[in-house]
């Protein structure tokens, strides 16, 4: 008996030491995520805290120091991110690859944006939360007009061509910090003795990187390196080399996260107004719109991934917490990008040819949260200033579509959905006041990114599984020609000593 317990001793100390290995192991894998989780709850309990002290805006701006700091590091490192892996992927990818992930990925961003405007309109027409009060809300409500608020009338038709316009930059370096709009000024022509007025529109430029343009530049590139084959080939080893220093670098920023999310959010609390006010006039269009998201995010977007991979979405969901966390705390999907790479193929082992490929056009082009949000807020607008009767169906299916293109061509910046708003509104004849929403849209903004970046992912983790077939074919044309490539050299070497 005695020998008996000698010898199961061991095995039990050695069982006890590696569950405390594996323990380990599992905390410091998951130390980042914890980490940021307890910097969001210390960060509104902060706020919440210091709101009695009465600080004045330059002293908020002062707390809120860090948070900006680290913004400014994940913003410095998405230009050359968004250039380096998709100019890497394409041209590492076989053309007739790239085109088909493509193909998916549009028809993925397209389709689930559509589904869900038409989630944020059943839903807004159902609760009707524009009814609610009305005539309290549209008295107490703050008044911001909209040049207040530095919202221009906007017309669709010239949205649209924005959009196209964008897409082909005149100058590459100005794409990398402006982007070009159209505006209006007044043109007096005589007309029969009398001065008549008219809009002349003409192109401005604005503040913000062209990343629409970027993108366009750099899957052409890429093309054209991928066509080139070996000749091309130092270039793509440059851009490859690039991209993965970029990407150790976002790791390193990645672990100041907690203290820049936790001071951020500190400082947005610390900025409201009156949370009693905007809860009591807001609060049943702020549930419409939460509700929303949460059964898009998670319910329609994890069902489309279980029905198109057969695999478990949240796992998958759980190994982004780090990027829907950052998005939480930033409300910027381009900010997040940096992030949302790294959890994509660190964690869910996407590969880079994918996500590198597929996640710069789902940051630039793919925004559910923001296109449900838009159209429950035109209809909601809409109920608010009791001319909702006057929509029609064919009205809804103008804001379905005018909100689907507008979240296309909305920047992954903090609330630029509310620019893009005026744009919705426009196209079915109303005014375009936002200023009953302008109060809570900052709240709202904050997952409605999370959604975004959601969506970016789900759509990675599609379109690599539905694109197997082409990057086995990809890696063995891969793997072939560096066998070629050995073998001539060899060859190369024989002949040099033989002659």
């Amino acid at each position: 008996m005695k020998a008996d317990t000698l010898d199961e001793s061991p095995v039990s100390a050695g069982t006890g030491s590696s569950s405390s290995n594996s323990c380990r192991r599992r905390l410091m894998t998951n130390l980042l995520l914890i980490l940021t989780l307890i910097a969001i709850v210390v960060g509104g309990a902060l706020g919440f805290g210091l709101r009695d002290h009465g600080f004045s805006r330059v002293e908020i701006g002062y707390i809120g120091f860090p948070g900006e700091i680290f913004q400014r590091a994940l913003l410095m490192l998405v230009l050359p991110l968004i250039v380096t892996s998709l100019i890497s992927s394409v041209a590492n990818l076989d053309l007739s690859a790239s085109k088909k992930m493509g193909l998916r990925g549009m028809v993925y961003y397209l389709s689930t944006t559509l589904l869900a405007v038409i989630l944020g309109d059943i839903l807004v027409l159902s609760i009707r939360p524009g009814l609610v009060g009305r005539d309290d809300a549209a008295t107490n409500a703050t008044v911001v007009n909209a040049t207040k608020t530095g919202l221009e009338d906007v017309d669709p038709v010239d949205t649209i061509l924005d959009l196209i316009r964008n897409v082909f930059p005149s100058n590459l370096v100005k794409a990398t910090f402006e982007s070009q709009a159209t505006a209006y000024g007044v043109y007096n022509r005589t007309e029969n003795g009398s001065i008549v007025s008219e809009k002349d529109p003409f192109i401005k430029t604005r503040d913000g990187m062209n990343v629409l343009g970027l993108v366009a530049f750099s899957l052409a590139l890429g093309g054209v390196i991928a066509k080139m084959g070996e000749k091309g080939r130092p270039l793509a080893d440059f851009f490859n080399a690039f991209n993965d220093a970029t990407m150790r670098l976002v790791g390193i920023v990645m672990w100041y996260s907690p203290i820049g999310i936790c001071f951020l959010i500190a400082k947005k609390v610390l900025e409201m107004d009156d949370l009693e006010t905007m809860f009591s006039q807001l609060g049943l269009y702020m549930a419409t719109v939460l509700s929303g998201l949460a059964i898009h995010g998670f319910v329609v977007l994890p069902l489309i991934y279980f029905v198109l991979t057969r695999k478990n979405p949240f796992m998958f969901m759980y190994n982004m917490l780090q990027a829907m966390l950052t998005a939480f705390g930033t409300s910027s999907s381009s900010v997040t990008l940096p992030v949302a790479l790294q959890c994509l193929e660190e964690r869910n082992n996407i590969d880079p040819r994918v996500s590198r490929f597929i996640m710069p056009i789902g940051a630039t082009v793919n925004m559910h949260g923001t296109a449900l949000y838009e159209a429950a807020a035109a209809i909601f607008i809409a109920q608010s200033k009791g001319v909702s009767d006057r929509l029609g169906v064919g009205d809804y299916i103008i804001i379905s579509i005018t909100a689907t293109l507008a979240a296309i061509g909305a920047a992954g910046i903090p609330q630029a959905g509310l620019l893009t708003l005026v744009m919705v509104l426009t196209a079915v004849g109303l005014e375009p006041d936002v200023s009953l929403i302008i109060t809570v849209d900052w709240f709202l903004d904050r997952f409605r990114t999370m959604i975004n970046v959601w969506g970016d992912c789900i759509g990675a983790g599609i379109v690599q599984h539905l694109s197997k077939k082409e990057l086995a074919e990809d890696s063995a044309r891969r793997a072939t020609s560096h066998q070629n490539g050995r073998v001539n050299n060899g060859y190369s070497e024989v002949e040099s000593e033989r002659l």
